[in-house]
């Protein structure tokens, strides 16, 4: 605002007769700034489709049109200033002529449209004799006429046209009986105010005027064309009757709808073309509680956006949108930005949403969530698009805490499914269905996100996730091979479960890191070569697993081990040296079968070595071999528990070296060789 603007005398509202031809209407008295300048195109209020001049400008300035408004309509400017004071003079503190000016201006402004209010009131003549001013209570006043009684005091009488007298009941019990006009008034229709629905026709006045007026309007079947947004004002709702009920931009330069503020409704529509099919944005108030329901959007740049935009204290909340489609869309279906220092779209729910190419271009994303936190959530939707589309569904950097679940991504090419960007975090992603031959998940958060199901070719990626009760139909390992230019020390990180290790150039040790903080984790190795070079096993707090190192000396040797968090243990192997037990002393001999061969001395006396029932658990498959290591006379006899012996007799070993080598096969212990 100029220092120097001056509020003069007169009325701050001006009005023209449109011609059809002239696009520019001055206005003769100051505005503050822009925005303190309101525009009807007869009763409906514009946003859109105008530049305001001038502002700040004592002589006033211009408000020049994009398309003159039509022949026959009533343009109106007037000045609206908010009352409210946003500044205070400080206690002893400098008191500049131009904050004063200021004060006084605004002080003159509002009082001027105070008083041009009043002018638009009915209200009595200065010269008039006193009356009351009080209106009948509105018991009284109900389904009444204004009228005035003998002294010219306000009054009520029964109406005398015979319309407003003609009752409506509806069926039902409890049901009270309403004029037939107050009924009809429950909504009203866009063809109430003039639109015509013939697709040729400029509808736009009409509609914004209808918006205007009612609090609900109804949009008939026909195709209404508009020129300008249309704005659904708070607690609104504009609705048709499906897909019949078509309102068509005549471009793409402007957003069909509008929603600035809360707990609006949009439904029952099929729009076409348009900057956006609809746009959500916290303006003239938080954008929050708002509901989209069963819409088509065909034709737009971009279908739905919801945008943070400028203000924090207006966020874009909790809105609600089910059951639409966007075809044919050619930038995003669906698009959550921030246009300005707002807040991001939060906790929005999108439930059944589709967006579908059919074969059209398509630069961007079928979703692109550029900016938006904590708990939007997207149900059952589904992004079918052509080629050329950078993603079926997008995740930006500045995204957080969103929800994913059953989500439908298809193409006919290499179109990433879901691409997840640098910087966010905690996406959940639930029945990812992925049929577009690019990724199912491009990750470029560092794996910030968790995921069930997720797709072709990576489905899952659980982190420290306990399970109680697990099926698995199939199961698979990731794997990494090794191989050494000359052999040396490997020390495996263990972000892989089976490492496939080749020596053929040299001897390889494979050294384990330290099994605290490892509880429960399992790692195999594998030699891979028929090279003489040994693969040996170590770990780096101690000699190897179960304490000892673990040499892989034959092509496809390999050794499963398990962390306990405290150290490192074998569970399966192949390949190894066999261990060995020696016994000395006389009388009975028990073998565990923990070793494959038992040495006993019979130097003491005479020793009997009984195999535990061949059915028994523990010696199923088991192969052992039992050998007299000592030179005396006494005998070492192989027998088996509730048995002869092997193959139903005892066998005796009498002299130094004699040796017996037997496998149960769960039904009895067989003798697979013998010496002598």
């Amino acid at each position: 605002m100029a220092d120097d603007i001056l509020i003069p005398r007169g009325t701050p509202r001006i009005q023209f007769t449109a011609d059809g031809a002239q696009t520019a209407f001055s206005y003769p008295f100051p505005v503050f700034q822009a925005d303190d300048l309101e525009v009807y195109l007869d009763a409906a209020p514009q946003s859109t489709g105008f530049v305001v001049t001038g502002a700040g400008q004592t002589e006033g300035g211009t408000v020049s049109f994009a398309a003159a408004p039509a022949d026959g309509t009533l343009v109106t400017l007037r000045r609206r200033v908010i009352t409210q004071r946003v500044s205070d003079f400080l206690e002893s503190g400098p008191l500049p002529a131009a904050a004063l000016n200021s004060e006084f201006d605004r002080l003159t402004a509002g009082l001027q449209q105070l008083a041009d209010d009043l002018a638009l009131t009915l209200h009595y003549a200065a010269t008039d004799l006193p009356a009351s001013a009080e209106l009948p209570g509105r018991t009284l006043r109900a389904n009444r006429l204004l009228s005035f009684d003998s002294g010219g005091n306000p009054s009520v009488e029964l109406p005398g046209d015979t319309d407003n007298q003609i009752s409506y009941v509806p069926a039902g019990a409890g049901a009270v009986e309403r004029p037939v006009r107050d009924k009809l008034r429950d909504a009203v229709s866009i063809k109430d105010f003039g639109a015509a629905g013939d697709g040729v026709s400029d509808d736009t006045l009409a509609i914004q005027t209808a918006l205007a007026s009612a609090m609900a309007v109804h949009v008939p079947p026909g195709t209404y064309v508009i020129s300008q947004s249309l704005t659904v004002e708070e607690g609104r709702t504009l609705f048709g009757d499906g897909q019949s009920s078509v309102i068509r931009g005549t471009g793409h330069g402007f957003d069909l709808i509008r929603v600035p503020a809360s707990y609006a409704t949009v439904r029952d529509l099929k729009l076409e073309n348009g900057a956006a099919g609809v746009r959500l944005f916290g303006d003239a108030a938080p954008c929050v509680q708002n509901s989209l329901l069963d819409l088509t959007i065909w034709d737009a740049d971009i279908g739905l956006v919801l945008d943070g935009y400028t203000r924090t204290d207006r966020p874009c909340y909790w809105n609600n949108i089910a059951r639409v489609l966007v075809a044919r869309p050619a930038t995003h279906g669906v698009w959550l930005t921030r246009s300005g220092t707002g807040d991001t779209p939060n906790a929005n729910k999108f439930l059944s949403v589709r967006v579908y190419s059919l074969s059209a271009p398509i630069s961007g994303s079928g979703f692109y969530v550029e900016h938006g936190r904590f708990n939007n959530a997207f149900i059952d939707c589904e992004a079918n698009l052509s080629t050329g589309a950078h993603s079926c569904f997008r995740l930006g950097a500045d995204t957080d805490k969103n929800l994913l679940v059953n989500l439908y991504c298809e193409t006919l090419g290499a179109v990433p499914n879901l691409v997840i960007g640098a910087g966010s975090v905690e996406t959940s992603i639930v029945n990812l269905f992925s049929a577009s031959a690019g990724p199912a998940i491009e990750d470029f958060s560092g794996g910030q996100y968790t995921a069930y199901n997720a797709g072709h070719p990576t489905k899952n990626r659980l982190r420290e996730t306990r399970i109680t009760d697990l099926v698995v139909e199939a199961f698979r390992y990731d794997t990494e091979f090794y191989d050494p230019v000359a052999g040396g020390v490997f020390e495996p990180d263990l972000t892989s479960s089976v490492y496939l290790v080749s020596g053929f150039n040299g001897a390889v040790e494979v050294r384990l890191p330290a099994p605290e903080g490892r509880n429960g984790q399992v790692v195999t190795v594998k030699k891979t070569d028929g090279a003489s070079n040994p693969v040996t096993v170590t770990a780096s707090t101690g000699t190897g697993p179960d304490g000892r190192e673990v040499v892989l000396g034959n092509r496809y040797d390999f050794v499963t081990m398990l962390s306990n968090g405290a150290a490192w243990h074998v569970t399966a192997a192949s390949g190894f040296p066999g261990s060995t037990r020696f016994h000395e002393g006389e009388g009975l001999v028990q073998p565990d079968l923990t070793a494959t061969l038992y040495l006993i001395s019979a130097f003491a006396g005479p020793v009997e070595v009984r195999l535990p029932v061949p059915q028994a658990p523990h010696a199923v498959g088991r192969t052992l071999t039992v050998k007299k290591s000592d030179p005396s006379d006494h005998v070492v006899t192989v027998t088996v528990a509730a048995g002869s012996g092997p193959d139903g007799e005892a066998i005796v070993l009498g002299a130094i070296g004699h040796a017996l080598t037997a496998m149960s096969d769960g039904g009895g212990w067989h003798i697979l060789a013998r010496y002598p």
